[in-house]
């Protein structure tokens, strides 16, 4: 009897009632937007299902209503509502009226997450590492060797932390090649590279490169920012050159290296031209960045430079709709290394999410590659306009209801949902 008793407290204590669920808005009513992902991903771990209700109230989350779960919002500071079930109910059935751009999706398991960053403190932060660590989103770091010998078979989702897979070092040779974080940079990939058997740095990121393509191609989730992007895909059209300078490699490049690369081996980018300039920042005519440059004038860039979210149907392109749940459309822009790319280069297939239209320039983008999915978000970090190699990590505490970097959240919890193909 006492046994019987004490399984019954148990039992009270992580249920509140039997009539009652929790909503979790994502509106502007929202305290903390980022936190409320953190705790999504806590609640798909501890194995409970939960529904995201796309487009109402920004992007809201429907969960049980238990003492366990209503703790967690309240220690992350997160707003909440106790709803009886018969009002659930009757937001169902207003999402489902088909006259509604609304969907539920069941948010079922937590994926398993990797990011792909070297190891030691780099002179730079991730905006993707930052908010999960925020969020309280666990994580695995992997790099080069966890690739080659195929750990990636382990995760569902890969992000890329600011990389460069061209073998060029990210192209800082004119800038900081005397600095001791850029020589260390190098001596620990040509160490690397010569211990897994690879006489170049580029070969063995060449590698890499296509063991994560093949990780997407079985049915991974990539996402990347930054040179994560372009990089990668230059990476993979270069497998048949060398693209390489001598202070990169020890020898110059192919002659006709522009001429050789291989478009049909890329996810995203196609007859774009390489910058072979080795003293210039930049891989190649993808990025938006100089023709930010130019066209906006520089005292008021940070204020006038936005980015507009494209409006998909949530009960057709389910997909897109999840990757863009925000509480405003328009997003405040942000420079990097890769600012955003230019729409003459991006292939056909692609599926542009979020544009700055006045320049012709896409800046989150996003497709499917055999099982997989990848997107790929121009810029570094979404509340720093013009973030410097040295500056300090940005604090997530002054910017919980950042939209630009709830658009990174979207897609840690894109990988819970039942799988949608999108309709044609």
């Amino acid at each position: 009897m006492k046994h019987i008793f004490v399984c019954l407290a148990i039992a009270l204590s992580t249920q509140l009632s039997w009539g009652s669920q929790i909503l979790i808005p994502m509106d502007d009513s929202q305290t903390n937007h980022l936190k409320a992902y953190g705790v999504a991903f806590y609640i798909l771990e501890n194995e409970i299902v939960i529904e995201w209700l796309l487009n109402y109230r920004g992007g809201a989350f429907l969960t049980p209503h238990l003492t366990s779960i209503e703790e967690e919002l309240v220690v992350r500071g997160i707003s909440y509502e106790i709803i009886a079930d018969g009002q659930a109910f009757a937001i169902k059935d207003q999402i489902a009226n088909p006259e509604k751009n609304m969907e539920v999706v069941q948010l079922e398991k937590a994926p398993k997450i990797a990011v792909y960053t070297p190891g030691g403190k780099q002179p730079w932060d991730d905006a993707v590492t930052l908010v999960m660590e925020y969020a309280e989103i666990p994580y695995d770091k992997v790099y080069d060797s966890a690739v080659v010998v195929g750990e990636l078979a382990e995760y569902d989702w890969l992000h890329l932390h600011h990389e460069d897979f061209t073998g060029q070092y990210g192209k800082f040779y004119s800038s900081f090649r005397s600095y001791p974080w850029y020589k260390k940079q190098v001596a620990d990939l040509e160490a690397s590279a010569a211990q897994l058997g690879f006489n170049k740095v580029s070969e063995m990121k060449l590698a890499v490169a296509t063991d994560i393509k093949n990780f997407v191609v079985g049915g991974g989730f990539l996402f990347t920012m930054c040179s994560g992007t372009d990089s990668f895909d230059i990476g993979l059209a270069a497998h048949n050159t060398d693209i390489c300078e001598s202070m990169f490699d020890g020898d110059p490049s192919h002659r006709n290296c522009q001429e050789a690369l291989d478009f049909s081996n890329t996810l995203a980018f196609e007859d774009f031209e390489l910058v072979r300039d080795p003293l210039k920042y930049e891989y190649s005519n993808i990025d938006g960045t100089e023709l930010r440059k130019r066209r906006l004038p520089e005292a008021a860039a940070a204020k006038i430079d936005k980015f507009t979210l494209f409006e998909f149907s949530a009960k057709w392109d389910v997909v897109p709709t999840m990757l863009t749940q925000c509480h405003t459309d328009v997003i405040n822009g942000f420079m990097g290394q890769t600012t955003d790319f230019k729409k003459d280069f991006i292939k056909s297939n692609v599926l542009v999410m979020g544009e700055t239209k006045s320049l012709n320039t896409a800046r989150y983008i996003h497709g499917e590659y055999g099982q997989g999915t990848w997107t790929f978000y121009g810029g570094h970090d979404p509340e720093d306009y013009q973030h410097r190699v040295g500056d300090p990590p940005t604090d997530l505490n002054l910017h919980p209801n950042s939209p630009g970097y709830r658009l990174i959240l979207n897609n840690i919890l894109f990988p819970a949902a039942k799988k949608k193909k999108r309709k044609t």
